[in-house]
């Protein structure tokens, strides 16, 4: 990827789920976002530390490696990467509850449409193309 990255419109969603990563990366693109994916928290971590800055991380909850949990204690302590805005998804039924527990927003799966792209322009702004 290239300085690109640093743009308002990308976001990361972090799903151990491929099928939900999938679904998320199709609506935000044909959308006019762009979308990085990854499996778990770690490897979000790596994803943000390697210097792309996304308008917003979609963060599952329950993930094997690093949860979402684990994974924002860490980008947290970490100042390089601690102002990331972070949603919390999750299928848990509290996620609304989890999500304030962390200092975050949550939306609760299966995610509606219209939910989710009025939270990530809000979050981003409208998508390339659309400003």
């Amino acid at each position: 990827m290239t300085a690109e990255n640093h743009t308002c419109c990308f976001v990361l969603v972090v799903d151990d789920d491929p099928d939900v990563c999938e679904t998320l990366q199709t609506v935000l693109e044909v959308s006019g976002y762009r979308v990085a994916a990854a499996a778990n928290g770690l490897e979000a971590l790596k994803t943000l530390r390697s210097g792309l800055r996304p308008c917003l991380v979609l963060l599952d909850l329950m993930m094997p490696v690093m949860n979402g949990l684990e994974f924002r204690a860490e980008q947290r302590s970490d100042p390089a990467i601690a102002a990331v805005p972070v949603v919390v998804v999750s299928g848990d039924h509290h996620v609304a509850e989890k999500a304030t527990e962390m200092g975050l927003e949550g939306l609760a799966k299966p995610i509606d449409i219209d939910d989710l792209l009025h939270l990530v322009a809000r979050f981003c702004g409208p998508p390339s193309g659309m400003a």
